[in-house]
């Protein structure tokens, strides 16, 4: 058994490490968890003294195959009960992370298998977030952050990568969602924001940091 902090530390490990080969530095972790850097490097020495991380300092942290195992494990849960919350309790996918944060430790294997066939085994979140298997199994989508596509194509909304209630209720008033269809009309050289256009018709100014957390693919009648 691990505590619910051993846990959080080695999702955010596993989060942070999602799209890179890179080590994950204690800075990275302390700023997505939003605690002091002393207290990452505490918890990080007692994760390496479990078998769960590879562990150096000064350098950076990796997960090893038995903290894969627990960082997927409660993924899995975290998504399963987001997907449980917007599609059977008609909860608003900016309202349901904090709640899944917390359902994501219930530790019983056949409640969530129960309730992973019962959603009809979904593959993504509400979020566009990858669902891994019973197994661990993980199917990694194509997608690419909106800042670093490129003008005039069309593009098609998979993804939000920041979570949290504002953001999410600022996509809303946007009317930019999963699956909203849009085309990059211009970038800014100065600050990297973008003028786009969604749905065929509505034009929006976006900064640079919410282009970063939108994630989109190549329409597929372009491919």
């Amino acid at each position: 058994m691990h505590t619910y902090t051993e846990e959080n530390y080695l999702k955010a490990i596993y989060k942070l490490s999602e799209h890179s080969e890179e080590e994950v530095t204690t800075n990275a972790i302390a700023e997505l968890l939003e605690t002091k850097s002393s207290s990452v490097s505490d918890m990080l020495r007692k994760l390496a003294e479990k078998d769960l991380i590879h562990y150096t300092k000064y350098r950076g942290v990796t997960l090893t195959e038995a903290g894969r195992q627990v960082a997927v494990r409660i993924i899995r849960k975290h998504r399963l009960w987001e997907v449980f919350l917007v599609e059977k309790l008609g909860l608003g996918w900016e309202e349901v992370h904090p709640m899944a944060e917390e359902l994501e430790h219930i530790d019983f294997e056949r409640l969530i298998e129960r309730l992973d066939a019962f959603m009809g085994y979904p593959k993504r979140d509400p979020h566009g977030d990858p669902i891994p298997s019973a197994s661990g199994e993980v199917e990694m989508p194509r997608s690419c952050k909106l800042s670093e596509m490129n003008l005039a194509t069309p593009l098609l909304v998979t993804g939000i990568s920041n979570h949290t209630t504002a953001f999410l209720q600022y996509l809303d008033k946007l009317d930019l969602g999963l699956g909203t269809k849009l085309v990059i009309d211009e970038i800014m050289p100065f600050d990297r924001s973008m003028l786009v256009t969604i749905n065929q018709g509505k034009q929006l100014h976006l900064s640079h940091e919410v282009a970063k957390n939108i994630l989109a693919v190549v329409s597929e009648s372009q491919r």
